[in-house]
């Protein structure tokens, strides 16, 4: 998911629909044949996808919050299945702009659980944490239907890696307080589920998590996957301190052959 692109998730690899191709198979080919990991997305579909990465990190949405990339099932397989690592897109568009808005919603937070018109009801903490949870539960089902559609039905996404995709190409209020707490109840519904907050972390710069959060270090619980590096070299120059989350940087994305790729830090 390159940044800066217009409503985008990922712009790396690219990969030719696996058909019936068995996970087995596909995950041979993630093998650690190659140093570079590859994140692919709803833009790879129906194109070749990279060959022999050392891991894989898929999309599950189509490039916003409640929707699905519709080759979600063949991208986990190319990047092994069960081994796969997923990205969900995040944003928060308000309760004028979105027809997923938790109006009534009581639980985890209660918004505007009167169910009134009056816009301070409606564009609240409460309601941008429930947005967001609903949002990574989305995601999170999605995930669940492609792993039974792969035949992975006795595993779960719970054991798999999840990032939160942040960039300034989707829908953000200029009220950061509600954005930040809509990042915050999607890593909460993660949670609820299963997946530990060492699984758990965030895609994006440190400018667009500025712009979108205000620079908020309440994530410290969680790893950056940093974006915007020229290449391998600066990718591994972009491999230390905190991160934007301030819990430390665990990969750094650059341009490798045409696709994204992404190098794991020690």
């Amino acid at each position: 998911m390159r940044l800066f692109r217009p409503l985008t998730v990922s712009a790396l690899l690219v990969v030719a629909m696996l058909g019936s191709t068995s996970v087995a198979s596909a995950a041979s080919r993630a093998d650690k044949t190659s140093t570079n990991g590859y994140d692919i997305g709803w833009p790879q579909c129906g194109v070749a996808y990279p060959v022999h990465p050392a891991f894989g990190i898929v999309g599950v949405n189509g490039g916003i919050v409640f929707s699905a990339n519709p080759c979600l099932s063949s991208e986990i397989a190319w990047a092994g299945g069960v081994t796969a690592q997923l990205y969900a897109n995040t944003g928060n568009p308000g309760p004028g702009l979105s027809t997923h808005w938790p109006d009534g919603q009581l639980s985890p937070a209660a918004c505007n659980p009167l169910r009134t018109t009056a816009l301070a009801d409606r564009d609240t903490f409460a309601c941008a944490y429930d947005y967001g949870y609903n949002a990574a539960a989305d995601s999170y089902n999605d995930a669940v239907q492609a792993f039974t559609a792969l035949g992975l039905a006795a595993a779960t996404p719970a054991t798999s890696a999840w990032w939160f995709d942040v960039e300034i190409s989707n829908s953000w209020r200029s009220a950061v307080d509600l954005n930040v707490a809509t990042l915050q109840g999607a890593a909460y519904y993660l949670s609820s589920v299963g997946v530990p907050n060492s699984n758990i972390g965030f895609y994006s710069t440190q400018y667009q998590w500025n712009v979108i959060t205000g620079g908020n270090t309440s994530f410290a619980a969680f790893k950056s996957w940093v974006a915007g590096a020229s290449s391998a070299r600066d990718a591994g120059g972009r491999c230390v301190g905190t991160g934007f989350t301030g819990g430390g940087v665990a990969l750094a994305q650059y341009p490798q052959n045409g696709f994204d790729a992404d190098l794991r830090c020690n």
